[in-house]
């Protein structure tokens, strides 16, 4: 069995589908499970907890300041998640190439960042209060691929224009997007 690097839970489903399940900072690998159930029941779930600790708050990458990413962390992160990804999938038997990314903020974050630095690494993705995490050039193909976003009009940490500005990256790669920003109240 291959050695997994990150605490995690994992539960099995009777499906082939897999939500990989990432939490916000200062969560941990339990926060997302009733939602990744609530999506689907019968999915295997993977959930891993951030390595990085901020104020003592687990997260998945560094940042230099709110809403600064470290961008060279968050690469090297990214791929050792998705390193990780791959040696679940083989510790468990679960199919690969039907991981789905469930993510919220932080985990929304290293989530996105990974569909632009390794296209292919999820089926799919929901991506609630993301931002984008990097300018890319060239484009990854994501085509087809689908991805719902969400957002707030009045999310103090995660600017409406930054989950757009993310939606437009990644309609620009072909994904298949659905996102939904929460309306502005009086």
């Amino acid at each position: 069995m291959p050695e997994l690097e990150f605490v995690h839970r994992y539960e099995p489903g009777a499906d082939d589908l897999t939500i990989l399940a990432l939490h916000g900072t200062g969560g941990d690998e339990n926060d997302l499970l009733p939602l990744a159930r609530m999506l689907h029941p019968t999915a295997n779930v993977l959930s891993p907890r951030g390595q990085v600790l901020e104020g003592g708050m687990p997260r998945f990458f560094r940042r230099l300041a709110m809403g600064v990413f470290d961008v060279e962390d968050l690469k090297v992160r990214s791929v050792e998640l998705v390193r990780f990804v791959d040696a679940a999938a083989e510790a468990y038997g679960f199919r690969r190439d039907l991981v789905v990314a469930v993510g919220y903020s932080n985990g929304a974050n290293i989530a996105g960042s990974i569909l632009l630095l390794e296209p292919k690494a999820f089926a799919g993705a929901a991506l609630l209060h993301a931002m984008k995490p990097f300018e890319v050039d060239p484009l990854p193909t994501l085509e087809g691929t689908p991805i719902f976003l969400s957002g707030g009009q009045r999310d103090q940490m995660i600017p409406a224009d930054q989950t757009v500005a993310l939606k437009e990256m990644l309609g620009s790669a072909g994904a298949d997007l659905t996102m939904y920003l929460g309306p502005r109240r009086p």
